[in-house]
């Protein structure tokens, strides 16, 4: 077998198990779902996130242990990640290779020539560990913004399997929903359909990941190599070049992909793989010292100055909320590579991709919004911080999530608190009975609870004609029949007050008999009994179930702000009381 159909099948295995992790993320217990499946090994597996996480956190968490397989192979290999496992450059090299697939040798190596633009992505990648490495507790992960690992899982499951499944069913019940799901997918499609202009386009001009192969590649042990420098200049190991590296002159080897097809086709038979080194070969990316001192201070500069902004201090955003288990905004920030895995895990659809709303440090990470989705987050739900690739969401359990056992002392996660918009809510602002947000609370005790209050309607004051026990005629036939039926109506007479059964247009049918011997009242008041909604904000944990649950179509009359979350000590809203 070729070493060219071995790297094709190596392909198509990684990219048919990177769909299959992207559908079992999936909260259930058939096969098919989350049942132990690693879904998380290919992001594991880049080494740009593992050395992103160190950079910001001083830390490497256990998971991520696996990209230093990642480092070690390609020290002894090359950028075999590249051309053998990554997915999306799969899908890069197939569309490349339908796109060009009848051009002539001629149009083939203008395409595959190297472009000094190829730089760019070095430079990409200088910005985004620069901005990692600030030196101060503020470093943000710009990394998963272009990592191409994280960029196709969050276009997966954000997007493209969404889409794909809306009518079947396989990975949810109902349509999931994602806010700024346009975006991803035009990112999504404009890195792939740019292999139209050039095969691999993102691959060479973009991928910082790539960039960290390339420079790895200096060191590398083995490389793509020439077995003598005579060559009848044939050109025809540049036809199907997927890195542009100019094989045919001085292998550029940090642009080299290992895709092989150079090896199959030289007809001189001198293109080799080997652990042998010449002076053909140019190991090191070609970046200018300018570039890198410029990139490097792009990236220094970034921090503080989007920082200006006190998005951690006082003028942080309410109305961000981050799931249970989130760490503090900061380290947050830090770890989040926004790759979509706990907004496609989250069984209710309430965990979004946020858009450039609170700024572009916190773009496509995730947040809560309780309007859409099924639910709010579920009192017994703790999938997120399961799946999270760098525990920026921390696993919780159970009891530590509910304020449980031992974690009754210091009480459930608060994600945030919910606060009542009385000029909406429908008890307050309209006379209206409702208590959804009282019903739907999952707390015990609850958190929501009401107050019950009698108000006389509009034109609310009758003039009474008759009393037949609890029959009451008024004087004129000016109600709607069946209109006070709902048993939320009640009649006032006198200093008693009696619930209203049925009506016509001018009988009025009460839960009760009037002492008929007493003298009739010459009017009476229609009231109507509310329950208006409080919220204790000590026991709310910000769920936002009841902002869901709100019948208030649009803003809703209940709304969850992050203030009060557990995750920042400094956002409290009551004091704490100590008893000695």
């Amino acid at each position: 077998m070729k070493i060219v159909q071995t790297r094709r099948i190596s392909q198509l295995v990684f990219f048919v198990l990177f769909g299959w992790f992207c559908i079992v993320a999936t909260v259930g217990e058939s096969f098919w779902q989350i049942q132990g499946w690693p879904v998380n090994w290919l992001l594991q597996l880049d080494p740009l996130v593992a050395i992103g996480t160190v950079l910001t956190t001083h830390t490497l968490y256990r998971g991520l242990l696996w990209a230093l397989a990642t480092i070690i192979l390609t020290i002894l290999f090359g950028r075999f990640f590249c051309g053998w496992v990554c997915p999306f450059g799969t899908i890069h090299q197939v569309v490349g290779y339908l796109a060009h697939r009848k051009a002539s040798l001629k149009q083939k190596l203008q395409l595959n020539n190297y472009h000094n633009l190829q730089r760019l992505k070095y430079y990409l990648l200088i910005v985004f560990l620069a901005a990692a490495a600030y030196p101060s507790h503020a470093a943000v992960l710009f990394t998963g913004l272009l990592d191409p690992i994280p960029l196709i899982s969050r276009s997966f499951n954000l997007v493209l399997l969404p889409m794909l499944d809306a009518s079947h069913g396989i990975t949810s019940v109902k349509q999931r929903f994602f806010e700024g799901g346009g975006l991803i997918l035009i990112v999504f499609f404009l890195s792939v359909l740019a292999n139209m202009l050039i095969p691999r386009f993102y691959c060479r001009f973009i991928c910082p990941l790539g960039a960290l192969f390339g420079l790895m590649t200096k060191v590398s042990l083995w490389k793509i190599s020439k077995k003598t420098l005579e060559c009848s200049d044939c050109k025809a190991c540049e036809r199907d070049c997927e890195g542009g590296c100019e094989p045919s002159t001085r292998i550029r080897s940090s642009e080299c992909l290992l895709c092989c097809n150079c090896l199959d086709a030289c007809e001189d038979q001198i293109m080799t793989y080997q652990g042998v080194h010449s002076n053909i070969e140019q190991p090191g990316p070609d970046i200018s010292r300018r570039g890198f001192a410029l990139s490097l201070v792009s990236g220094l500069i970034s921090v503080p100055a989007l920082n200006l902004d006190n998005r951690n201090g006082a003028n942080y955003y309410s109305s961000l909320i981050r799931p249970p288990g989130a760490l503090a905004e900061n380290e947050f920030l830090q770890r989040c590579i926004r790759c979509g895995q706990c907004m496609r895990i989250c069984p209710t659809n309430v965990l979004q991709p946020v858009g450039f709303e609170y700024g572009i440090e916190a773009l496509w990470t995730p947040a809560l919004n309780n309007r859409i989705g099924s639910s709010g987050c579920q009192l017994n739900c703790i999938a997120c911080g399961h799946i999270c690739p760098t525990s920026a969401v921390r696993p919780l359990t159970f009891s530590e999530k509910i304020g449980s056992g031992d974690f009754k002392p210091g009480g459930p996660i608060k994600i945030g608190t919910a606060f009542l918009d009385r000029g909406r809510c429908l008890p307050w602002a309209m006379d209206k009975p409702c208590i959804v947000c009282e019903e739907n609370c999952p707390v015990s005790p609850k958190a929501v609870f009401t107050r019950e209050e009698f108000a006389t309607i509009r034109d609310g004051i009758l003039s009474v004609k008759e009393i037949h026990g609890e029959r009451i005629i008024i004087q004129q036939k000016t109600l709607v029949a069946g209109h006070f039926s709902t048993g939320d109506y009640y009649c006032l007479m006198g200093e008693t007050r009696y619930r209203i059964l049925s009506n016509s247009t001018d009988t009025l049918m009460l839960d009760g008999n009037p002492k008929t011997d007493a003298p009739a009242p010459s009017n009476l008041f229609v009231q109507i009994r509310l329950q208006k909604p409080h919220v204790d904000i000590s026991r709310c944990t910000g769920c936002g179930i009841c902002e869901h649950e709100c019948p208030v179509s649009g803003k809703r009359a209940i709304r969850v702000s992050a203030e009060g979350e557990t995750r920042n000590s400094d956002r409290t809203l009551l004091l704490k009381r100590w008893i000695k």
